[in-house]
Formats: C-alpha cells, sequence, structure tokens
C-alpha cells in the first residue's frame, strides 16, 4: 500500500489530480463554516442533539448543516434533481430517447438536473430555515413586514452555496480523481471523527472500543456486499463475414458474462426511505404550535413517532428500504434493457431462448439477488437502532460514523482507489488493489 502511494505521487498526472482534489475538499470545508446571518449557534446545537430528522441532511452538506452555513442544503438538491430525471425517463419518452443518444443525449440530461437543482435548492433553503425559525434558531426570517428582505437574501445566498458545492464536486470530478459530489460528501462525513473519538475518550472509553469494534465489523461486511455479484455467462455467435475477393473471416463467437451487483441500488433506498419518513415530521413541527389543543395534539404525537428515535420509526425505516430497493433496482435495470441489447449484438444465455425467456431469466435473477442487497442495506439504515436494542451502547448517536455514513464513506474509498488502481496499472505499476 506504501509503495503504490509512493508511486502514485511520482507520476505528475495523477499527483496533479491528488492534490487539486485536496484543494477543492479544503476550500469547500472553508467554505461550509460561513454561517448564515441572525442564527443562534447554541439553540442549533440543541435542536441537533435531540433530533435526528436532520442528520441525513447534514450528511449530505458535508456537516454544513450542523453549523447552518450558506452551504447548509449541501449537495443534496442535485442528488434529489439527478433520481428524479432518472425515474422520469421511463416515463417520458422524449427524456428516453435522449437517454439512448449517447454523450450528448446524457450531457442534455444532465443540463436539465441542473436546471432542476436550483429551484430545488431554493425550496430546501426555504424549508430548513422556516424549521430552525419555529425552533428559535434563527430570527428575523418570514415573508412578511420587515423580515422579507433578509428571508429572499439567506434562500438566494444558501442556493448560490449549494451551486457553488456541486460546481466544485464537478471540477474533483473533471480535474481530480473519483466522484466529485461522492467525494465532497465523503470529507463532510470523516471530519467529524476526530471530534467525536476525543469526546468518547474523555467519556466512554469502553463505547469507543465497541464502537471501533461495530465499525469494523461493518465496514467488512459493506466491502463483502458492494463487490458481491452474480455473474451470468453469455456466449455470442459466430458469424462469418464476407472480405474483398473469396476471403471470409469468421467474427465472434467468445465467452463473457453479465455482471449483476448483489447492491445495485447504493444508497438511493436509504435516501428515499429517510426523505419519506421525514416528511411527516417536518409537516408536524408547523402544527405542533397551533392554537387548536386538537391539531397541536395530534402533531405533537405524529412528530414524536417520526423523531428517529422510537422503535415504530425504525420498524417503517428498514420495511420502506426494503421496498425501495426493489423499486430502484427494478426502473435502473428495465432501463438498462439487457435481453434487447444481448439480442441485437448476437449475444444468448446458454440453456435460455432469446427474447422473453431471457428477460424472465434475468429479472428473475435480478429479483433474488436483490433480496440479498435489500436486507443488507435494511440492516445498515437501522444499525443504531440493533445496538442500542441488544445493549451494546446506550447512545448510538454518538457512534464515530453512522451506518449509512459508512456505507458512503467505504463506497467512495473502494471506488476513488479503483481509479488509482486504473491509473497505476496503465503506467505498468503495481496497484493498490491485490
Amino acid at each position: 500500500m506504501i509503495e503504490a502511494v509512493r508511486n502514485a505521487f511520482k507520476l505528475p498526472d495523477l499527483r496533479r489530480r491528488i492534490l487539486i482534489t485536496f484543494l477543492i475538499l479544503v476550500v469547500y470545508r472553508l467554505a461550509s463554516h460561513v454561517p448564515v446571518p441572525n442564527v443562534d449557534p447554541v439553540a442549533l446545537r440543541q435542536v441537533f442533539e435531540s433530533n435526528q430528522l436532520l442528520g441525513l441532511l447534514d450528511m449530505f452538506s458535508g456537516g454544513a448543516m450542523s453549523s447552518f452555513s450558506i452551504m447548509a442544503a449541501g449537495v443534496y438538491p442535485y442528488i434529489t434533481a439527478s433520481i428524479v430525471m432518472q425515474l422520469l425517463q421511463p416515463i417520458i419518452p422524449r427524456l428516453e430517447e435522449m437517454a439512448r443518444e449517447g454523450e450528448a443525449g446524457r450531457n442534455k440530461i444532465e443540463q436539465y438536473t441542473y436546471y432542476l437543482a436550483i429551484p430545488l435548492s431554493a425550496l430546501q433553503a426555504y424549508g430548513q430555515s422556516t424549521i430552525l425559525q419555529t425552533q428559535g434558531v434563527i430570527t428575523n426570517f418570514g415573508l412578511s413586514g420587515p423580515a422579507l428582505l433578509p428571508t429572499i437574501a439567506t434562500v438566494l445566498t444558501m442556493t448560490a452555496g449549494t451551486m457553488f458545492a456541486i460546481w466544485l464536486g464537478q471540477l474533483i470530478t473533471e480535474q481530480g480523481i473519483g466522484n466529485g459530489l461522492s467525494i465532497i460528501i465523503f470529507g463532510g462525513i470523516v471530519a467529524h471523527v476526530p471530534q467525536r473519538v476525543g469526546a468518547l475518550l474523555v467519556g466512554d472509553v469502553r463505547g469507543l472500543i465497541a464502537f471501533l469494534i461495530i465499525t469494523a465489523i461493518t465496514i467488512a461486511v459493506i466491502i463483502i456486499v458492494q463487490e458481491g455479484q452474480r455473474r451470468i455467462p453469455v456466449q455470442y455467435g459466430k458469424r462469418v463475414l464476407a472480405m474483398r475477393g473469396t476471403r471470409l473471416r469468421i467474427a465472434g463467437g467468445q465467452s463473457t458474462h453479465i455482471p449483476l451487483r448483489v447492491n445495485a441500488a447504493g444508497m438511493i433506498p436509504l435516501i428515499f426511505a429517510q426523505s419519506f419518513l421525514m416528511f411527516p415530521g417536518v409537516i408536524a413541527s408547523y402544527l405542533v404550535s397551533v392554537q387548536n389543543k386538537w391539531i397541536s395534539s395530534i402533531a405533537t404525537t405524529v412528530y414524536k413517532t417520526f423523531n428517529g428515535q422510537g422503535n415504530f420509526y425504525y420498524i417503517m425505516y428498514f420495511l420502506m428500504v426494503l421496498g425501495f430497493t426493489y423499486f430502484y433496482t427494478d426502473v435502473v435495470f428495465q432501463q438498462q434493457d439487457l435481453p434487447e441489447n444481448l439480442k441485437r449484438q448476437g449475444g444468448f444465455i446458454p440453456g435460455i431462448r432469446p427474447g422473453k425467456h431471457t428477460a424472465d431469466y434475468l429479472n428473475g435473477v435480478m429479483r433474488r439477488i436483490t433480496l440479498v442487497g435489500a436486507i443488507f442495506l435494511g440492516v445498515v439504515a437501522v444499525l443504531p437502532w440493533i445496538v442500542k436494542v441488544l445493549g451494546i451502547v446506550s447512545n448510538p448517536g454518538a457512534m464515530l460514523i453512522t451506518s449509512a455514513g459508512l456505507l458512503i464513506v467505504v463506497g467512495v474509498v473502494l471506488d476513488t482507489m479503483k481509479q488509482m488502481e486504473a491509473q497505476l496499472l496503465m503506467r505498468h505499476y503495481e496497484g493498490f488493489i491485490k
């Protein structure tokens, strides 16, 4: 590993990419500490300590939400826009045609994704500010009276911060190493680890040891499942191609495989499930303080149920992750249209007839292995609840890295190492992965 790192810094191009990535991360971390005006930091810290609903948004903002900086929305609006555009492709024929037009079509869809991210950023900035305003964190905020101009300025500033974060992520993708947006989220997650380690060393050394063991086991399982795949053998028939004169050439006939990933959905089901479960709590937070006691009582019950702490919340979280894993995997798999692509290229699965039989076979295999991936994601999602129920720890909220955060961290590290591995192998150096 040390030799591979040394070789990586020997290559000027790869060294430049690594340094650019670190520089952009530093710029992002500095910008994420520029606070929004009229924010009470003490009240903000108390809200984050008592409410886990904001944890996902903080994770996707790279930690900027917990300090409510100008980048508090992070890159989450762009992620939401990307998911929406991907789900709209099978519904809107024009988008589906663009997706099949190659790089030009993908660039057009990417452009529409950026356009959609702007209003989503503004809506999220306003929603976050409104929630914190009801908690007494932010003052001078509203759509009427003297608070109107400060509100507009806050929303526009946070929207600009989000688009700046997205631009930085794009720069990493183009000029640095790895996926830019994922690297930014990764940097925000690991930035809080030293602080949490220090707190556990001072207060609970036994808890630190337990967390380290749980983290190591979780990382090992994540790597196994993330890299797990079912390989479907594919055979290509031989074709006789006519050449000039009487010469003939035989093409094809080789064997290969289709790698079907166990966890093809990645983090998306966790995002979907947490977003859906967050929605009732967000709506209820607006109605808790209304004058009508009946409505206020119902809103308080709903808010306590969906505050990310009760048993009902985690059971629903687990079930929704399972459902969304199947839903998202099926949508993406159908978009790939593997049976038709195999048919066009003259490929077939041995023992399976082309066409509908191949489609049924691939769908069946995909749904069976998705069950493993869905259960894995569900367990990762509710891991803090599991360790608390088993009595391993008393405060799972103080984990070094959340289980969902670990999934992101491990995925980003694996993806980045694979890219660096490819760069080294192209230049005949021994890589990271043995």
